[in-house]
């Protein structure tokens, strides 16, 4: 697994030439060490731009095969709702704040452990990203670690880039959906995956 380390001192050097871009001194007492604080910060809320889908897939690949049958339940579904993320718009890297995930597949064989359905979310998160992505993003590391081709991401968030500058509308909330297999398909499953959703 190839690790791309984020340059922190690259950052702090920018961040100070952003400081006085701004027509603020990087060098009085309030903001002298404000640089490398948010060095630090950036390679800790974007540290999944170190790794590819795939690799975030063998980071977490724990799935469990033993005790699930099912040859005869086509139609099981997990679903896990409303684990909380938050990433960063790459159009004005602004926060995307208030995200809820749900995550729904059907199993082909076998299903993940559900913490690291968590922890692929937040994983994903953590680039510069569109929230659309973050759903497609969720899907393809879902699919490379169950098999499963029959998923569903449906995410909610407030997107600072909207609610803080530009039309400043703080109550609006963005929903995306990304469906593959069967969830574009069938009716019948997306009705249920609407009656866990409410």
């Amino acid at each position: 697994m190839q690790n791309r380390e984020i340059d922190e001192k690259a950052i702090e050097y920018h961040f100070r030439e952003i400081i006085k871009a701004l027509g603020d001194d990087p060098d009085r007492e309030g903001l002298k060490d404000t640089p490398k604080r948010v060095a630090r910060m950036y390679s800790e809320v974007f540290e999944g731009m170190k790794y590819t889908n795939q690799e975030i897939a063998q980071m977490f690949d724990k799935t469990f095969e033993d005790d699930l049958d099912t040859e005869f339940h086509t139609s099981d579904m997990v679903f896990v709702k409303d684990i909380d993320i938050f990433s960063y718009c790459e159009h004005h890297l602004a926060l995307m704040y208030d995200m809820k995930v749900s995550i729904a597949y059907l199993p082909n064989g076998k299903v993940i452990g559900l913490s690291k359905l968590a922890r692929i979310s937040d994983m994903v998160a953590k680039r510069l990203q569109l929230q659309e992505r973050i759903g497609s993003d969720i899907a393809e590391v879902v699919e490379i670690i169950t098999g499963s081709k029959d998923i569903a991401v449906l995410i909610e968030g407030k997107h600072s880039c909207m609610t803080a500058r530009g039309i400043k509308k703080p109550n609006s909330v963005t929903h995306t959906t990304t469906l593959r297999g069967r969830f574009e398909t069938d009716p019948a499953l997306v009705e249920r995956l609407n009656l866990y959703l409410n």
